[in-house]
């Protein structure tokens, strides 16, 4: 699989107000309800996003392994949910979205996650800091629904394609930022902290 040609396969974008808002959208060559069950079935999440445990039902909660966690605020299937996805011990509010529709014998996948930022960690990282991880959240679905290989998120950036991937996406998310209103030097400065973030110099092979 060409990971580049997989990042670029989706639209990101930015709703840049008082609460910050990062879109995705991307198509899967699979059927909604397929792709549906990936995301909602608690075997088939641990399998390419993270083990998860809870009560996975709407008004039930949910926790994902070492990650967020919070409650099941929609679920309309196979077409829509929506939770809080709390994190740390102060995570403020929080909310993902994920509507599916059907497209062109595929799916159409958008993701909206809906956050209030600390002001010191947007101004250093803009979208990137979760933008890229959600990058690395559809790439993990694109190769579950295709039957491949799941990425090794503890190594991946230890490799060329994964950094070469990891880069792409925060520069995408600069883009998107800059599209958003950011001007060019503090979207390049985000770029420039994300991409030290995810893929550190000299931690590669």
């Amino acid at each position: 699989m060409d990971l580049i040609n997989e990042l670029n396969q989706a639209h990101r974008e930015l709703l840049d107000g008082k609460r910050k808002t990062i879109v995705l959208r991307r198509r899967y060559d699979a059927e909604v309800e397929d792709v549906w069950e990936a995301c909602t079935d608690a075997e088939r999440l641990g399998r390419w996003f993270l083990p998860v445990s809870g009560d996975l039902r709407l008004g039930g909660t949910y926790q994902l392994e070492n990650n967020a966690g919070g409650e099941i605020l929609r679920c309309e299937p196979p077409r829509l949910f929506k939770v809080t996805w709390l994190f740390g011990p102060e995570p403020g509010f929080s909310e993902v979205e994920v509507r599916l529709s059907a497209e062109d014998d595929g799916t159409l996948l958008e993701l909206r996650h809906e956050a209030e930022v600390p002001p010191e960690m947007w101004s250093q990282f803009g979208p990137g800091a979760v933008g890229v991880g959600w990058d690395l959240s559809l790439l993990g679905l694109a190769l579950h629904l295709s039957g491949g290989a799941r990425v090794d998120e503890n190594t991946f950036h230890q490799t060329a394609e994964g950094r070469s991937f990891l880069t792409a996406s925060s520069a995408a998310w600069g883009q998107a930022f800059q599209a958003a209103g950011a001007p060019a030097d503090d979207a390049g400065a985000a770029v420039a902290a994300t991409t030290a973030f995810y893929a550190p110099e000299g931690d590669g092979q």
